[in-house]
């Protein structure tokens, strides 16, 4: 048997003679999704029990930069002085989030976000009502709103620019903080958890209804029952090779963002029942360049070449260079461009190769003869009159590049090379899937005749939630809570009759 994919077969209900458990309603993985959907459930009066495989909670959300994308006019958005509305914060995610975002859960998403944001607040996760006006991955200080590409062309010509990146006070990585929050709150509303226990197989009525789990804890076989619901909320894929070779093969040999434990168990325990996947080919990638720079530069491919404005959403940079150019890719900045940001914002990023020369630090990179001159050359007439005709960069960031020149390679990382902030492999890029079951705006796995599996729920990156090819920082812990509570409130409230 492959490791990479172990027997999902669903358990027929009829053969368990022991159940080690029965509750409401059971919560299998204890990311934001879990942790948010046995907190809806638990409150509303279910008996619930989370699974974790881990020997702790937190999953891949602890790891993250704890950014929450929301909007509509948030209290933090108010007091940094800018006004909000739905219909801006879908405009602005249907372009971002596209082609082919999924425009149902998406106005559900945006027309519930302010609400979604003060369920954060009644959480006890706290926000300062600041902004971090640079363009970057990640704030190194505890301001609790940041831009995500809404004031970048195309995108602020569709929608009023308005940021909507929220953050926990916290500098840097937020998901630990979050997930404190989130833990706390499940266990306040009464969810109960089993750690070290890895979910195996459904199991399942002769009618189809979903039951239970079968699972494994240090050695033993175990089965919990569920009376309501089942949810699933198992991450996604990035960390089992032959589903990526399967479904996402552009995340092959670059980075994982995760915790070594997105492997698609549940999408596949799912799916053995006859469950339907959307999306299964959309994907996240992170390029190690750092936003700060590259849009005091220019993003070139191999071959010396400019393909979009360097201000846009640095993950959408990350994707259509990985997804569409040559590599190496380069950051190419002048001197007054590099010394400009700060030191403690570079997070150790150093040039590789410098000269006063395009064509000599053209022929160093392995460009075509003449490539990097014209790019400069063509990048410097316009700027010089602060345009950007080819790809709109913002003006604050357009001016002429003057020499000498420092070419940043992404392959090297951040912090100097390795280190958590620099999870970047081949070409310098990480990334994580976003395509997962299909299921309704409340958590309901659909099969593949769009018809619902009786008893089966799912949320975060399990699911397909709001993204079609795009990303955007927090939509993922911004999907994964809001359609996680849904589905914990609707599991809770649905009998087995």
């Amino acid at each position: 048997m492959n490791p990479a994919r172990p027997v999902v077969t669903p358990v027929r209900a009829s053969s368990v003679t022991h159940y080690e458990t029965e509750v409401d309603v059971l919560v299998v993985g204890f990311g934001c999704a879990g942790a948010s959907a046995a907190f809806e459930a638990a409150s509303a009066g279910a008996d619930v029990l989370v699974l974790e495989r881990a020997g702790g909670p937190g999953g891949s959300s602890a790891l993250s930069g704890g950014e929450l994308y929301l909007g509509g006019g948030t209290p933090v958005q108010k007091a940094c002085g800018f006004e909000d509305t739905a219909d801006d914060m879908f405009a602005y995610l249907s372009a971002a989030l596209g082609p082919h975002a999924d425009e149902e859960k998406l106005r559900v998403y945006c027309d519930g976000s302010t609400e979604h944001f003060q369920w954060f607040v009644d959480r006890g996760v706290p926000f300062e009502n600041s902004l971090w006006e640079k363009p970057s991955w990640m704030p190194p200080s505890k301001d609790g709103l940041m831009w995500l590409g809404e004031n970048a062309w195309p995108y602020d010509t569709l929608a009023r620019p308005v940021p909507r990146g929220h953050r926990p006070a916290v500098r840097h990585f937020g998901g630990g903080l979050l997930m404190e929050k989130l833990v706390a709150a499940a266990g306040e509303a009464g969810a109960a958890v089993r750690t070290d226990t890895l979910a195996g197989a459904l199991i399942t009525e002769e009618d189809g209804r979903v039951v239970g789990v079968s699972a494994r804890r240090y050695g033993q076989d175990l089965a919990f029952r569920a009376r309501r619901g089942v949810i699933l909320t198992t991450g996604g894929f990035v960390d089992n090779e032959d589903m990526l070779a399967d479904h996402a093969p552009a995340l092959l040999g670059l980075g994982k963002v995760s915790d070594g434990l997105d492997d698609g168990s549940g999408i596949r325990m799912a799916c053995a029942l006859g469950a339907a996947t959307r999306r299964m080919a959309a994907v996240e990638i992170a390029m190690t360049a750092l936003p700060a720079l590259a849009v005091r530069g220019m993003l070139v491919n191999a071959h010396g070449q400019r393909f979009i404005n360097e201000d846009v959403y640095p993950g959408l940079f990350s994707t259509a260079a990985v997804l569409t150019q040559p590599s190496p890719y380069w950051v190419i900045v002048d001197q007054e461009g590099y010394e400009s940001v700060p030191e403690a914002e570079r997070w150790g990023v150093l040039p590789r190769h410098a000269d006063d020369s395009p064509a000599v630090l053209g022929r160093e990179l392995g460009m075509p003869e003449g490539a990097l001159e014209a790019a400069i050359g063509t990048y410097n007439r316009h700027a010089e009159h602060g345009d950007d005709p080819y790809f709109h960069k913002d003006t604050r960031w357009v001016r002429p590049l003057k020499a000498p020149f420092a070419a940043l390679d992404p392959r090297l990382g951040f912090h100097g090379g390795g280190g958590r902030a620099s999870a970047g492999a081949g070409p310098g890029a990480a990334g994580f899937t976003l395509g997962g079951l299909h299921t309704t705006v409340d958590g309901g796995v659909l099969d593949v005749s769009g018809a619902p599996v009786p008893g089966l729920f799912a949320a975060g990156r399990a699911a397909s939630g709001i993204h079609g090819a795009g990303y955007v920082s927090g939509t993922s812990l911004g999907d994964g809570t809001f359609f996680g509570r849904r589905a914990g409130l609707t599991a809770a409230r649905k009998g087995i009759a």
